[in-house]
């Protein structure tokens, strides 16, 4: 399973690790994900998400349904 938020689709970027020489080396910024399980009550049953922080936040604002049928719309749901 690639690192990839089920949310909001975010996933790693790649950037430089800058010495004090100012050398430059490929790096990779990975993306702060969990796995989290939630209570979906339109369907009466547990879901399981790869969420990031940001994620999470974004169903605690708008809610987990609306969550989960807006990144459905935009494909970022794989299951």
């Amino acid at each position: 399973m690639s690192k990839v938020c089920q949310i909001t689709g975010k996933k790693a970027l790649v950037g430089n690790n800058v010495s004090h020489s100012n050398h430059r080396t490929k790096r990779k910024f990975d993306v702060n994900l969990f796995r989290k399980k939630f209570y979906w009550v339109e369907q009466d049953c547990w879901v399981s998400l790869r969420i990031s922080a940001n994620g999470l936040r974004t169903i605690n604002k708008i809610g987990l349904n609306a969550a989960i049928k807006e990144a459905a719309e935009k494909g970022y749901l794989n299951d």
